[in-house]
């Protein structure tokens, strides 16, 4: 069955209502999409170029020049249409349509009259598709393409997008295969497994099924595919365009097949991106072996490699993982990228089991790192995510230069920012599944859904005031009166299990089964739910082997990770330590950077009676109490630069 002849049914996704979320969204729709359309055009006045449409528009005989920007380039416009998509599923908006509709049609007109399209290639190398898979990104361009036709299609019932992704896709699967004549490799940048599994969801082509598990399996097999197709380009690297050394694969997840891999190593987006389509895969086909892989891996990379604000990749060489409890935090990477990623895996990890453990993690990455990249003015952007800044050295310092402790306005490498849109845009799908007869609420994110169970559809309307406090309900809405089902809450860690539930304002008992509170009775339309959590300021510590963070501290309330600024408490931040018996009062501060809670204590700061030419002396413990105040790691960095912290030393007195 062809694609493209396939009959598909959109329908508009529901929206949120949340008095945290929806501001982001808003500045998502109004800001970030219409900044980023100028930027993809070139028309931001000091900040890079990023030549997308350019090569687009040059791709399509429509102008005449030469390529520019990364081989990889193509993906940004790719991004950017996604989240575009989700923002018109939620609500109508005529010039973000046309302007949409805009870069359709230029995507069309690139397309070869084979089916593929890659600006680059069309460009600069006509003559050498395919023939360098591990550093030319060909297939993850193709894959964030397939989830910009799957996206659009969905939110607008226009499928020219979608015929230009079934084409591509068609010509891949053409190309790529076991099969004699095709070529048995896979991309050095996972992507296209888990968008080739999107646009099966849409098509319900099993073509697309079929390759995405064959760049799966085929991953890690021997002989090396990058390898062999390192030899046969005479090894030569497109990123020096000289005779490079051995490929180190394993930074291409490709050192061994993907079931038999067991800790996360190499670059943390790709990484996460291969475990998303693992994940999604196993529930797909019921292949325990991917599922026992996922959660291997997914143990791994969230207990022994994942920074206490839901980041990961702790080096900037290579923008990897390196080994277990290396988490520096003044020169981590933690690109924004990576936690997006986990959010990906998470949510397909749910889908393939619903543990409280996976929508903990979503969470702790989605209120701290991946909003936290993003300037409260929508239009400057990290890239990096570090836990600890010190302006200077950021400046300086040639090991530490690219940790910037200010947002930047655009990158010649942007893939963050578009990321970060299609993430805010499509939020609400990440909210709730259902699974047999049990609804599950992953997150509190106030809004409304209609979910299918096996006693019929259930609509849900919450309510929710996190992040400032953990009160949220729920209004029932079954699609028959007295209809019997489960209401799945989640029990977050922060809470220490202090939690209280009411239905129909009576005080209700429930069973708690992998971390969710599960409630199963007769529901009746109109049945109001009361889930209360406790949101207690709590002094977390590393695990011993977490080095950078010996003899430290650092401060979560509900979801938010807190942080210390030198706005708040001078410089520098190192003479200053927590008292591990000191209480938190958190304060909401309405006119503070959007408004934020922030957490006020006592502390101590090291006396400043030091010679200027003494760096060294005898120690003697000489410190005096001192006020602090924490704002949310989300927040870092909109005052102007300064010093940062996340962990801070605990007074030993």
């Amino acid at each position: 069955m062809e694609g493209t002849n396939v009959k598909l049914q959109h329908a508009k996704t529901p929206a949120i209502q949340d008095a945290y979320w929806s501001a982001y969204r808003k500045l998502v729709r109004e800001t970030v999409i219409p900044y980023q359309w100028e930027a993809l055009n070139d028309r931001v006045p000091g900040a890079e170029p990023s030549y997308a449409i350019r090569n687009f528009k040059i791709a399509a005989g429509l102008e005449k020049g030469e390529f520019g920007g990364f081989v990889f380039q193509d993906s940004d416009l790719y991004k950017w249409l996604e989240a575009a998509a989700y923002t018109l599923a939620e609500a109508p908006d005529p010039e973000l349509e046309r302007q949409a509709d805009e870069a359709v049609d230029l995507i069309a007109k690139a397309q070869r009259p084979d089916g593929y399209i890659n600006t680059y290639y069309t460009i600069k190398e006509p003559g050498k598709r395919w023939t360098n898979l591990l550093d030319c990104h060909e297939l993850y361009c193709a894959g964030h393409l397939f989830e910009a036709g799957v996206a659009y299609y969905e939110a607008t019932g226009k499928r020219k997008l979608l015929d230009v992704c079934c084409r591509f896709a068609d010509h891949i699967e053409k190309t790529f295969g076991e099969e004699e004549g095709k070529l048995r490799g896979y991309d050095g940048h996972q992507e296209i497994e888990l968008a080739l599994l999107k646009l099966y969801r849409a098509t319900g082509n099993e073509s697309y099924l079929r390759l995405s598990l064959y760049f799966l399996n085929e991953r890690g097999r021997e002989p090396n595919f990058f390898l062999d197709e390192w030899e046969r380009r005479g090894r030569v690297s497109h990123w020096t365009g000289t005779v490079s050394g051995k490929p180190d694969v394993s930074y291409n997840q490709a050192h061994r097949p993907v079931r038999e891999q067991t800790a996360a190593v190499g670059h943390a987006v790709r990484a996460v991106y291969m475990y998303t389509a693992m994940a999604e895969a196993a529930a797909l086909t019921g292949d325990e072996t991917l599922a026992s892989a996922c959660r291997t891996l997914w143990a791994n990379m969230t207990r022994k490699q994942m920074y206490v604000t839901g980041a990961i990749g702790s080096t900037h060489h290579g923008e990897a993982f390196t080994f277990d409890y290396d988490l520096p935090n003044d020169t981590a990477y933690a690109e924004t990228c990576a936690s997006i990623g986990l959010v990906f895996f998470a949510q397909r990890m749910l889908r393939l089991e619903p543990r409280a453990e996976y929508a903990d993690v979503m969470e702790r990455a989605l209120y701290n790192t991946i909003v936290g990249s993003m300037a409260l003015d929508g239009k400057h952007y990290f890239y990096v995510n570090p836990l600890e800044v010190w302006p200077e050295a950021c400046e300086r310092n040639p090991g530490k230069r690219h940790v910037k402790p200010v947002r930047q306005p655009w990158f010649g490498c942007s893939c963050c920012p578009p990321n970060v849109a299609r993430l805010l845009s499509s939020l609400d799908r990440y909210v709730y599944t259902s699974s047999g007869n049990t609804a599950f609420v992953h997150l509190f994110i106030g809004g409304e859904t209609s979910l299918p169970l096996e006693s019929g559809r259930v609509g849900l309307k919450m309510t929710s005031d996190l992040p400032r406090s953990g009160d949220v309900r729920f209004v029932v809405t079954p699609e028959r009166a007295n209809q019997r089902f489960s209401l799945a809450l989640r029990v977050p860690s922060w809470c220490e299990g202090r939690t209280a539930l009411r239905v129909n304002g009576e005080p209700v008992g429930y069973s708690l089964q992998d971390g969710y509170a599960v409630v199963t009775r007769d529901w009746r339309d109109g049945d109001t739910v009361e889930w209360t959590m406790a949101t207690p300021v709590l002094l977390l510590e590393a695990h011993p082997s977490i080095r950078a963070d010996a003899g430290k501290a650092a401060l979560q309330r509900g979801p938010i990770v807190y942080c210390f600024e030198e706005a708040d408490n001078g410089a520098p931040l190192a003479s200053l330590s927590i008292r591990a018996d000191a209480s938190w009062t958190a304060r909401y501060e309405p006119e503070l950077l959007g408004g934020v809670v922030v957490l006020e204590g006592e502390g101590m700061q090291d006396a400043a009676d030091w010679a200027e030419d003494a760096p060294y002396r005898p120690y003697r413990r000489s410190a005096a109490p001192a006020a602090l105040r924490a704002v949310p790691y989300a927040v870092w960095g909109n005052r102007g630069a300064g010093e940062m912290a996340v962990w801070m030393r605990v007074a030993t007195t």
